[in-house]
Formats: structure tokens, sequence, C-alpha cells
């Protein structure tokens, strides 16, 4: 007989000795079927976020946009910057910290100031990223830049990133650096990197899958880089220290709005303090420990970055510096001329079209590799004044990429020379010559690039 407890409802009567009690913690048991249909909504749910985000969020970007800042690591965002480029023959400018422009305006970038001697607001656009390097760009275009296909793209070449083992990532020393979760994780193998396996497996998982590269992307523009959690309990930075988010709500900084730069940016521009010639702050000649290209991670990764960008069918112009030879000792100089002509080398051996802008005078350079305004004025007049960028930039992409695509593509790159180039005679080319100081003169059919042609 069932007993009763005090308030009158029976309970069930214990289980005999040795009897199997059934498993009855969970209300609700899920059978296969259930489990397949929760696996197929929560798939949904990844797979359709982030699009739908894409209708609901404001992401204006303009003429000279550039990706704030603030948002250099927001990888969903520059994937998405690419695919909702308008222009029908768009060129996209992808590097480092040059190509972006970190000590100018967006007003004073070589975009900028290629647009406008194409006389257009948006054909060329800003893919530059702060911080960026060559073991970083690679994971950048192969992983969150595969909506581009035949396009024209011009990559800069730095070799700031081959000035010593550190930079170059190759020395056995740990070191911090910038867009780690872009690198290869596992192979090539980076000796300076030394993340957990739980960190180097979710940058995989991140790079597979879009919706934890869109829940990053919501840190990163509306909590500050932070994760929830962390925002949560944010300090003031008062005494006693106070909490101020703990009682918001979670949603409430999220605005639908990306955010933008600053109008007025106190850091950037001309009427900045860092907006001045290197020497101003110069101790004297630097000496760089130079890392040979056959060594260089740096290098390797940049050989690999053009490979994928030819194997997805665009037409690919490469940019050589200009770097600041103007800070380097006498004894430095020709190590780094060296490695110059041998990059050019092996992009004329592959004909890889290249222009190495002429070197710019002293007071234009804010530092080893970044040029200030006038500076980028006057490297995108040589460029554009260029008769590479003339046949280059007004050229049909696919028809010139057709036989780099489908199969024969890797079987192309397979005949590439992966060695690094060696130093070779001046002279000129069907990738362009290798330069110290243009001896040649402009001809007379080297146009501006006037979007008319």
């Amino acid at each position: 007989m069932d007993r009763e407890t005090p308030a009158g409802k029976p309970t069930a009567p214990p289980p005999a000795p040795g009897a199997e009690v059934p498993f009855g913690v969970n209300e609700v048991r899920l059978t296969g079927r259930h489990w397949l249909v929760a696996a197929s909504i929560v798939l949904l749910v990844a797979l359709l976020t982030p699009r739908l985000w894409e209708q609901i969020e404001r992401f204006e970007t303009g003429p000279d946009y550039r990706l704030p800042y603030e948002l250099s690591k927001d990888y969903w965002l520059y994937g998405r910057r690419l695919r909702q480029v308008t222009h029908p023959e768009p060129v996209f400018l992808l590097g480092d910290s040059v190509v972006w422009g970190e000590y100018v305006l967006p007003d004073g970038t070589l975009s900028h100031f290629l647009n406008r001697a194409a006389g257009e607001t948006d054909r060329f656009v800003n893919g530059g990223v702060n911080g960026l390097f060559p073991l970083a760009l690679e994971g950048l275009v192969r992983d969150h830049g595969q909506s581009l296909r035949r396009q024209r793209v011009i990559v800069h070449c730095n070799l700031l990133w081959l000035t010593s083992p550190k930079a170059d990532l190759s020395t056995d020393q740990e070191e911090p650096f910038n867009h780690a979760r872009l690198v290869p994780q596992f192979h090539p193998r980076i000796p300076c990197y030394r993340a957990e396996a739980n960190e180097r497996l979710a940058a995989v998982a991140e790079r597979q899958i879009e919706f934890l590269a869109w829940a990053n992307h919501l840190r990163d523009a509306y909590f500050g880089q932070q994760s929830i959690p962390q925002w949560t309990l944010q300090e003031d930075g008062s005494d006693p220290p106070r909490r101020p988010n703990a009682y918001r709500r979670p949603w409430a900084p999220i605005t639908l709005t990306v955010p933008g730069g600053p109008n007025e940016d106190p850091q950037r521009g001309p009427h900045s303090p860092r907006h001045k010639p290197w020497s101003t702050h110069a101790a004297g000649a630097s000496h760089f420990e130079w890392v040979r290209l056959e060594h260089s991670l740096q290098w390797q990764a940049f050989q690999r970055v053009l490979a994928l960008l030819r194997e997805r069918g665009h037409s690919v112009l490469v940019v050589v510096g200009p770097f600041n030879e103007h800070m380097l000792a006498e004894e430095n100089r020709a190590a780094y001329r060296e490695i110059r002509d041998g990059i050019a080398g092996w992009l004329e051996r592959n004909r890889v079209p290249h222009i190495v802008p002429d070197l710019l005078p002293s007071v234009l350079y804010a530092d080893a590799s970044h040029p200030l305004t006038e500076g980028y004025r006057l490297i995108a007049e040589q460029i554009c004044r260029d008769a590479r960028l003339q046949s280059w930039a007004w050229a049909n992409p696919a028809a010139r990429q057709s036989v780099l695509s489908g199969t024969r593509t890797r079987a192309v790159f397979a005949r590439i020379d992966t060695t690094p180039g060696l130093p070779q005679s001046r002279r000129g080319g069907h990738s362009g010559p290798v330069m110290e100081g243009r001896s040649d003169r402009r001809r007379d059919d080297e146009r501006p690039c006037d979007a008319s042609e």
C-alpha cells in the first residue's frame, strides 16, 4: 500500500533490495530521432545566423574606407568588407600597415592616391590590416578571402619582416605577436609561437566554422574586444572598484551598426604628433640582422600567398617597398639590396608582374617602412606612370588567368621555382626591372591611371 506524505500525496514504495532502479534524472529523454532534430536546429542556426546578421547590421564603408584600428582582428568583418565591394572592376590592395596607412588618415593612404589618379573614388580598395605580416596574410586570404575570385589584386611586399629573426618569427625564443589566430597553428612550425593546444584548436575551428568567427565579431565590435563574462566583470577604475556592466543587459551594447574609425584621429594625419620624419626621433643609423630568403618563414609565406591568389584566378601585381634605406648603416645596405634584388629576381623568373618604386626622400618616411602622406602620393604617381600597371590594371583578369583555373592551376604552380631569387642585373622585362633609384626616363606612353583607357 502506498504511503502518504503529510500533504496527502501518495509516494512510490522503496525498491526491493537488489532491484534495478530505472534511470529517472531527466524529465524528458531524447530518442535518436529527437537528437537528430535538435542537432539539425543547432546546425541551421549556426549556418543562417551570420548571413542573416549581414542583412540587419548596418555596415557603411564609403570612399577611402579601411578596417578601423580597433577592429583589426575582426576577420569576419574583413571578409564581409570584401564581399560588399560594388565597383564593377575593383583592384584590391593587400598588405600590412603600410597599405593600411599607420601614420596617415584614410585620405592619405596609397589606395586614396591611386583612386585620385584614376579619377575615381572606390576602384582601388584598401584591404590592408594593421599589424599584419605574410604568415598572417596567408591565413587571412585563405580563410576569409574565399569570396574573391578572378579579381585584380595588388600585394605589397614589406621587407621589414626580414630585418631580424624576431620579425621573421623564426627565432627560437618565445615572442608574442599580432594576429596569432591567422598563422599556421601546426604546420609549418613557427618556433617562437608557443600557444597551448586548446588555443590552436580554437583558432582552427574559427577558420572552419563561420558562426565562431561571427561570435568574435560581436566581441570585437560591441564589447571592446572582450568576451561577455569579461565585459560583465570589467571594473571602472574607481576606488573601491565598481563593475558598472554587472547589472546591464548583455545585449545592450549591440547597436546593430558597425563602429567606424574616428573622424579626427589624434594619432594619425598631418596634424598628429606621430606624423613626422623618422630623423626627428632616430638615434642614428640602424643595423638589421637580415634573414636570408632561403631561411625566411615570412618570405616562404609570401610565396604561398601569391600561389593561392593566382590559383583562385586573381591577376596579381606585387609592389616591393620602398624600404627606408636612409636609416640603414652603410655596411648594412648591401645585405638589404641583396634581399630586395633576390625578391625581384624570383618574381621575374616566375612571371609575377611587379614594381619596385624609387626610394623616397628621407623626410617622407615615418620609420623604416611607413611613408608619410606626401610619400604615399609620390609612390602612387610612380605606380600609375609605370607601363606595367597600365597593361595589367586594365586587362581582363578572367582572360589573363584562364590558364590558371581548375586542375591546371596546380600543374602550373608545380613548375614554379620556389627557391629564393639571386641578385640579377638590372634590366627591363615582363615583370619589371630591379630598381635602385631608377635611371630610366619615363616614356611618352607612360600615362597616369586614367579610367578612360
